[in-house]
């Protein structure tokens, strides 16, 4: 960068941008400025102090790091660059201070609020305040807020730093919150009494300093020191967000955002941080045969031997569900292939061009939209899809770039030019002229509503010559967290689900719950719930859930990463691929990989682009052949957001809000 200005930060002479903040400054100089306020992602508030500098020859008094600039500073009287101290005794008492008013109206309940262990009041009264109080009055207290089933509040803590209030204005986009009164009378509350409407509202948990806004369903449950914390991706939508898993002995108790600025920055939606009570209901924990119309329980041995006595001399078709990491694709590949059978994993009916990955995942990244002056969405609703992709393309919008939908129309938290919802209004674009639009940065957004008719390759090319006209890059949204690394290994069929099907005597299902089989054939179902697929089943062989087993999985813009295993599946349920290479074993055709480590060596040497984790692939842009595009409506394939696959389905709590969400939409408007 040009505008690079000297400044001096306790002793230590540094260079850094004229723009950046004295407290970004300080924490590229590796020195620590407590804040309660400023957070790196939202706008700046300035208004808990706790991050006050001393700034040299400024005024006599300490300065508000978060909201000072480093061009902002003066040099010395000699031209000397500008000098802050973080450590001055004017900073010390300054602090302590702050902390000491922080602390005047504060409640005294550490030891039963849920944030006790990591909470940043904790921490900095610690580290910055002082170890006794001069204050004898009584101290103030509020009423909590009622914000709905997932964010309990205690507002009596709060410390009105208004974190969350700037995040569902400016990243969540809904408007329910602010803060009223002056002075004592100040408080922070939801107008006209709403529960929030946002999918992404669980994030203010994690961005509140204090315990006024803790988990509801977490409530006094564990203590952060009693959890053992895993490093995971979330499977929930295919964006493959960065989480972590806290698990309690062999109980997942939560799970919490990982930073990672180019996939999720550092939200996750509240279906993927609350759907931990789904992998505890409806379990599949052992084996079943069905007999006489009904299911009985059996062991493994029986099981594999009735599964691979159906199979033989069969036909056999293979299907992967959405939640199936790569390895347990790759091992039913191989097994169901061996057998003359054929697998697909487009259960949905997508027609997405096999061996085309520039075409099945696109040629954008997710930071791509950081960048992008013009955003085109065709026939996906990102806000039900991929709620923290939607946040994404808020921001860009925030930030002044033009958003066109084609679909239909719905509140996606931003405004936008609507050109229609059907395929003529498609056709109509792709006639535009786009010159003006090569000198920009254009980001194409194509969801999988536009995919699955009998049209859905056409819909593609269609697509593409969009691109290529305005020198966009595309990005394809999938739904399933499984598809783009099923896609990698060629787990297709030419000719679609309905292909692979035709004429199969025997269907193995690997956790596709979305679609139904057709009567006729037997079917073998490997999942974790008693979902639909099981309900189907003749077999059912129980596995692991996505927090049970190391698995890969391959987001939506084509990054392969590492889902680690953070506890282990319930009674006699197995890990997806030693259950395949088992039945391998029973089949008379062993699959040559004895452990996981030999299975994902396999897997990477047909694969190569599967072993570089967390990095995309460069896909070469290669044309669809396409038919003529047909007629009728774009419509989103996710109904209902918080009751997409069977872990959700499973979950209390996502019906809970599902219904909620349902009622919200049908309740009238007071003016009506």
């Amino acid at each position: 960068m040009s505008d690079l200005r000297t400044i001096i930060i306790d002793g230590n002479e540094v260079q850094v941008p004229g723009a950046m903040t004295l407290i970004q400054a300080c924490e590229q100089a590796g020195v620590e400025v407590p804040r309660f306020c400023y957070h790196e992602r939202l706008t700046i508030a300035g208004n808990c102090r706790m991050c006050l500098v001393e700034v040299v020859g400024g005024p006599p008094k300490p300065a508000a790091s978060c909201a000072m600039q480093v061009k902002d500073l003066r040099p010395g009287k000699d031209g000397e660059p500008p000098v802050v101290k973080t450590n001055s005794p004017m900073v010390k008492k300054a602090r302590e201070g702050v902390m000491e008013f922080l602390l005047i109206n504060h409640p005294l309940d550490c030891p039963i609020c849920d944030q006790g262990g990591e909470c940043d009041l904790q921490d900095q009264a610690m580290a910055y305040g002082v170890d006794f109080s001069r204050y004898r009055e009584p101290k103030r207290a509020t009423e909590d807020l009622d914000l709905g089933p997932l964010v309990e509040t205690h507002m009596t803590r709060c410390i009105s730093c208004t974190r969350c209030v700037r995040f569902t204005t400016e990243v969540a986009g809904i408007h329910q919150m602010g803060q009223t009164g002056r002075g004592e009378d100040a408080e922070i509350t939801s107008y006209l009494g709403q529960t929030l409407d946002s999918n992404l509202q669980g994030n203010i948990i994690d961005l509140c300093p204090v315990g006024a806004l803790v988990s509801k369903p977490y409530a006094f449950t564990a203590r952060p020191w009693e959890l053992t914390k895993t490093e995971s991706v979330d499977v929930m939508d295919a964006l493959g967000s960065n989480i972590r898993v806290d698990t309690k002995g062999r109980e997942v108790m939560r799970f919490l955002p990982r930073n990672h600025d180019g996939v999720n920055e550092e939200w996750i939606s509240d279906k993927t941080r609350f759907v931990w009570d789904g992998l505890r209901r409806q379990r599949l924990d052992t084996p079943y045969i069905r007999e006489n119309g009904k299911l009985r329980k059996a062991d493994w041995p029986e099981a594999l031997a009735a599964a691979a006595a159906a199979m033989k001399g069969k036909k056999v078709a293979g299907l992967v569900g959405d939640l199936a990491p790569v390895e347990a694709a790759y091992a039913l590949k191989a097994l169901i292939e061996g057998q003359g059978g054929n697998v697909e994993c487009r259960t949905d009916g997508a027609k997405l061009p096999a061996g085309n990955r520039a075409a099945y995942v696109g040629t954008a990244s997710i930071e791509d939209l950081d960048a992008a002056d013009k955003i085109l969405l065709i026939g996906t609703n990102p806000r039900l899809e991929a709620p923290v992709l939607n946040a994404r393309i808020r921001k860009a919008w925030a930030r002044g770039a033009d958003i066109t939908v084609v679909g239909e129309a719905a509140d996606l938290t931003y405004e936008y030019e609507h050109m229609g919802t059907d395929r003529a209004a498609l056709a109509h674009v792709a006639g535009l002229d786009m010159a003006e639009l090569q000198d920009k940065n254009c980001v194409v957004i194509l969801g999988q509503g536009a995919l699955m008719a009998e049209d859905g390759a056409a819909v593609l090319a269609t697509v593409q010559g969009i691109c290529d006209k305005s020198g966009g890059k595309l990005l394809v949204l999938h739904t399933a967290a499984s598809r783009v690394g099923a896609m990698d290994i060629g787990a297709v069929t030419e000719g679609g689900v309905m292909a692979a099907l035709d004429g199969a005597d025997v269907v193995y299902n690997l956790g596709a719950d979305e679609g139904d089989v057709p009567a006729g054939p037997f079917v073998i179902y490997q999942g974790s719930h008693g979902d639909r697929g099981a309900h189907r089943a003749d077999i059912i062989l129980p596995s692991a859930a996505y927090t049970e087993e190391n698995g890969l999985f391959v987001n939506t813009e084509g990054r392969p990463q590492l889902a680690q295993r953070a506890s282990f599946p319930p009674g006699q349920a197995k890990e997806n691929w030693a259950i395949l290479r088992a039945l391998s074993a029973e089949l008379g055709a062993t699959l040559p990989y004895d452990s996981l480590a030999q299975l994902r060596q396999a897997l990477v040497k047909a694969h190569p682009h599967l072993g570089d984790i967390d990095e995309i692939a460069v896909s070469e842009a290669a044309p669809v052949e396409a038919g003529a595009l047909g007629e009728g409506a774009f419509v989103s394939p996710v109904k209902d957001f918080y009751l997409s696959n069977p872990i959700a389905r499973a979950s209390q709590l996502m019906a809970e809000l599902s219904a909620g969400a349902k009622a919200r939409r049908e309740s009238p408007m007071a003016a009506e």
